[in-house]
């Protein structure tokens, strides 16, 4: 079977070896061919070379405004010279995939589904910006999946908010996304020795809520912490730590080279804070629970999903107020810690590379299993 995907993603473009390049991988192995459609990518020319024999990237020549068009015209072509089973499209404001693959599904008879990873703004904006996205997403997306032959959400409270704006039910599936793998928290060896009591990792963005951990700094004189991560939002935290007074207790290092080497930055803390307004995920909590780090969360994306509160995690409202509560317990209890690490790494076998990214395929195949080109 053939697969089209039409993405926003051009990390592995951009020499990056992340979940889509894993993703990708597998897909490699499963599908006869994969074209990737994706918004142009600098220093790149309309073709980019293929991965891993059978997948190929397509990013357009020209900018955003031209996307809609440019996945009409490519993937017309694609599919009349390629025939393919089934379509793919990841969906997000302002939603000029969704736009562009419905034209192409016009012309071409290939069925689609629309991937909505993240509802941008909800629960609640980091940003004006993230505000109108989801005011924007609640007034098209009913509209737009009624067109598509289904959905995917990767967390069943993403699936719920959709239901409850209007999106038929029946077409909704919960594929989760978040791929860990065995062997990479199996190889970490021995956990450096603790130097902060707090981490957080991530870009350094308005939806990330970290102000507010900041004001609960301010409340614990004696609390650490230890930031992983850039972003546009980094002069300003740096700035507001200073005027909290809490900069000498507060690192900043930035964007770390690899994986592991995140990994063990993160072991150095007691405690992973994620106090994010918005997220998809977020993939960092889940990886700090495979590793043994207690966390803080909000209720966010996937988080409701996963979290049995003070069994393998502590929900915050991320308000700094709750936040300086739930950071006090957590630190002066140490069994309720331990219990947190203990029970925090069975989130390894849930969320197997493997195993996830096998039914994302059987769930994409099951579409394209009555399409005759």
């Amino acid at each position: 079977m053939k697969l089209l995907m039409i993405s926003g993603d051009r990390s592995m473009l951009q020499g990056k070896k992340g979940a889509f390049w894993y993703t990708l991988e597998a897909f490699a192995k499963e599908w006869d061919r994969v074209d990737v459609i994706v918004p142009r990518a600098a220093g790149l020319k309309t073709e980019a070379p293929s991965f891993f024999g059978n997948v190929y990237f397509h990013p357009s020549p020209r900018g955003l405004w031209y996307q809609p068009s440019w996945i009409k015209f490519r993937g017309k072509q694609l599919a009349e010279r390629f025939k393919h089973d089934v379509m793919t499209v990841h969906e997000y404001p302002p939603f000029y995939n969704g736009i562009g693959a419905r034209g192409l599904s016009r012309v071409t008879g290939v069925p689609y589904v629309l991937e909505i990873h993240h509802l941008v703004g909800y629960p609640s904006g980091g940003s004006p910006a993230e505000t109108i996205g989801r005011l924007l997403s609640h007034a098209y997306l009913p509209f737009a999946t009624r067109m598509a032959n289904g959905v995917r959400t990767v967390s069943k409270a993403t699936a719920e908010t959709l239901i409850s704006w209007g999106v038929p039910q029946q077409k909704i599936r919960v594929v989760p996304s978040f791929y860990l793998d065995p062997a990479v928290f199996a190889t970490l060896g021995d956990a450096p020795p603790l130097q902060y009591d707090l981490v957080f990792t991530g870009r350094l963005a308005a939806n990330k809520g970290i102000p507010e951990i900041f004001q609960a700094l301010k409340e614990l004189p004696r609390v650490t912490m230890l930031v992983i991560g850039d972003g546009p939002e980094r002069p300003r935290l740096e700035k507001l730590a200073r005027e909290l007074g809490i900069a000498p207790r507060v690192e900043f290092r930035g964007w770390l080279p690899t994986q592991r080497d995140v990994f063990r930055a993160m072991r150095s803390a007691r405690i992973l804070v994620m106090n994010s307004k918005s997220e998809g995920g977020p993939r960092v909590p889940l990886e700090a629970m495979a590793i043994g780090i207690p966390v803080i969360v909000t209720r966010v994306g996937v988080m409701p999903d996963v979290i049995v509160d003070r069994v393998n995690g502590v929900f915050t409202t991320g308000e700094s107020t709750d936040l300086v509560e739930k950071i006090r317990a957590v630190l002066a209890d140490d069994a309720l810690r331990e219990r947190m690490s203990s029970e925090g790494t069975r989130i390894v076998e849930r969320f197997n590379r493997e195993k996830l990214i096998a039914n994302y395929g059987h769930f994409l195949r099951s579409f394209g299993s009555n399409h005759k080109p």
